[in-house]
């Protein structure tokens, strides 16, 4: 993948709270549909900055893969401080609040 951390972190920046959009999803918008595991590898470097709501980046099932980064339950807690409702580390409604950045960035 040819974009660095500052453009996952960019896009990570856009999703809107209360919504969650997936690894693949950033990879593709940002031109590369198989960099799914260079977002994770990105959003894994930026815990601790606040600027970027890393909470908001899931798998494409909708689970809360990177909440180990987060230490605890924090991740599901940031989650649901925004409406956004977590059981068994899963997303419900997850297509209902899926952000697609191909579909919402022009």
């Amino acid at each position: 993948m040819k974009n660095s951390f500052e453009d996952i972190y960019q896009v990570v920046r856009l999703i809107p709270e209360g919504r969650v959009t997936s690894y693949g999803a950033i990879a593709e918008y940002l031109g590369s549909k198989g960099g799914a595991r260079f977002v994770g590898w990105a959003m894994n470097a930026c815990h601790g900055d606040e600027s970027i709501p890393a909470h908001r980046v899931v798998n494409r099932a909708g689970v809360l893969t990177g909440k180990v980064f987060f230490g605890g339950n924090k991740m599901q807690e940031l989650l649901e401080n925004e409406g956004v409702i977590v059981e068994n580390d899963k997303i419900k409604n997850f297509k209902n609040i899926y952000w697609i950045p191909k579909d919402e960035l022009l």
